[in-house]
């Protein structure tokens, strides 16, 4: 298996790794979820921690979000 680029690498570090423990029937509506959209299913762990976040203000949006969503 090749090294990762060494941006993808930094990314990596930047992250912190835990374990979680999760029913059976919720780790398959999850994969299957992630399936749904293409991403894996710790990618859409994340996607749906840094939505709940911002959502409940916890987290600011970031500016290349904010842009994408102004109208035009």
């Amino acid at each position: 298996m090749p090294n990762p680029k060494p941006e993808s690498r930094k990314a990596m570090a930047d992250k912190k790794s835990f374990v979680l423990r999760i029913d059976e029937d919720t780790y398959k509506a999850l994969e299957k979820w992630a399936a749904d959209e293409f991403r894996s299913v710790n990618g859409q762990i994340e996607w749906i921690i840094d939505r709940a976040l911002k959502e409940s203000g916890r987290k600011k949006h970031s500016e290349k979000a904010s842009k994408g969503s102004e109208k035009k």
